[in-house]
């Protein structure tokens, strides 16, 4: 595959002063007055044609930086950035805008900017417009625009620039259901057509469908990168270690992490007709974990996470939810039962186990364990339907007045 980006060697390194004075200090005279920050450290990767690139990590964790370094923002102090191509990037929204100009307007000034030419602007504002929704408003001030309205634009633009490499930070998350899912559909598209893409986001799931693969930074520094269902693990693993400080024992294996104070021995899930992990759809089915305590402790949590075969996450449930507070002693064995009816679609599935305390695994995460059992909806029990959730509706067909609209 062609590489339509180099990235090689990129350090960031910002001066922290702590006045202008200061500053000024240091350049007259050859004492130090500033702290280091090191933003960005030694970051390399290739972005191949027609790949989407997406990068994770906490806050502070050097995403911002090194997307600005690869739209030209910002220069590194160190490294180099080679774009094989055109590169659009949708950071902080408002970028390129003058909110004393109108929407159309501003669609001349923001695609000239990204290196639009007028040309290719006439010819594609009409599709633009459409595409933004933003029809009846296209000739009002950009300031009386809501942050999504501005985003709509922002995206129309940068989508109908047809760049080689679109870097899109976050601005799904502004906006709408309606606009994010017609934006993944979009870029889903520009993919298939060879565009190249780098997507920084917290919506794992929307990481997991458009990426090929991910990147993990952490304190400037790139953790890993590979397959996104393997990072994005690595990811929870980390957050968990970062919540109770470095110094926690938190260790980690190919398929989980934790401090391992409780042990998951054995988990389960087969339907009660089937007798099997081969279930049909609104079948009840009974989860069983298995758990070896190896220190007495109170106030705990097991929870569950169904993923489908795209790494999406379809239901979690936990003990905490269902005000169930769990305690364990020392060198005993426990079993922890979920039943319910499994009123999901067609398909294989994933199961997902954790034991830790409070609502989430991100306090005192005992055993995060990934894949512990795989499963599979085959066939469907009662009304036939499509999708990923059986809602079983009732369903009501009368006869009305017309006038009244009453009941007959």
């Amino acid at each position: 595959m062609q590489k339509l980006l180099e990235v090689k060697e990129i350090t960031k390194i910002y001066k922290i002063y702590r006045s202008n004075f200061d500053r000024l200090k240091e350049v007259f005279t050859e004492k130090r007055y500033h702290k280091a920050f090191v933003a960005n450290e030694s970051i390399s990767f290739d972005l191949f044609e027609g790949e989407t690139l997406g990068i994770i990590g906490v806050n502070g964790a050097g995403k911002s930086t090194i997307l600005k370094i690869i739209a030209g923002v910002i220069d590194p102090t160190q490294g180099e950035v080679l774009a094989h191509g055109r590169v659009t990037a949708l950071l902080e929204l408002g970028t390129g805008f003058n909110p004393q100009l109108s929407g159309y307007d501003n669609i001349y000034l923001n695609g000239t900017l990204i290196g639009m030419t007028k040309k290719e602007i006439d010819e594609n504002i009409t599709k633009i417009i459409e595409f933004s929704e933003l029809n009846e408003f296209i000739y009002e001030e950009l300031s009386t625009y809501s942050s999504g309205m501005s985003m709509r634009l922002a995206f129309s633009i940068a989508l109908f620039s047809r760049p080689q490499i679109l870097i899109v930070d976050e601005a799904l998350s502004v906006g709408d259901a309606h606009f994010a899912a017609k934006c993944t559909e979009a870029l889903k598209e520009r993919k298939k057509e060879n565009m190249s893409i780098i997507y920084v986001s917290h919506d794992l799931n929307s990481l997991k469908i458009l990426c090929d693969r991910v990147m993990l930074l952490n304190k400037g520094k790139m953790v890993e990168i590979g397959e996104p269902e393997s990072v994005i693990n690595h990811y929870n693993y980390l957050i968990a270690k970062l919540d109770k400080g470095e110094s926690t024992q938190i260790q980690k294996t190919a398929n989980a992490f934790g401090t391992f104070d409780l042990e998951i021995e054995k988990v389960s899930l087969k339907g009660l007709e089937s007798k099997s992990n081969l279930v049909s759809s609104g079948e009840d089915v009974s989860i069983e974990i298995v758990i070896q305590s190896k220190k007495s402790m109170t106030n705990m949590t097991v929870g569950i996470l169904i993923r489908d075969k795209y790494g999406q996450d379809i239901f979690g449930t936990n003990t905490y939810h269902h005000n169930l507070e769990l305690s364990f002693e020392k060198d005993n064995r426990y079993r922890c039962s979920f039943k319910m009816p499994l009123n999901i679609g067609t398909g294989k599935y994933s199961l997902t186990v954790a034991i830790h305390s409070n609502e989430t695994h991100l306090q005192n995460c005992s055993h995060w364990l990934d894949y512990a059992v795989d499963f599979e909806v085959a066939g469907i029990k009662g009304a036939y339907f499509i999708g990923l959730c059986k809602l079983e509706p009732k369903i009501d067909f009368d006869r009305i007045n017309k006038e009244s609209g009453k009941k007959i």
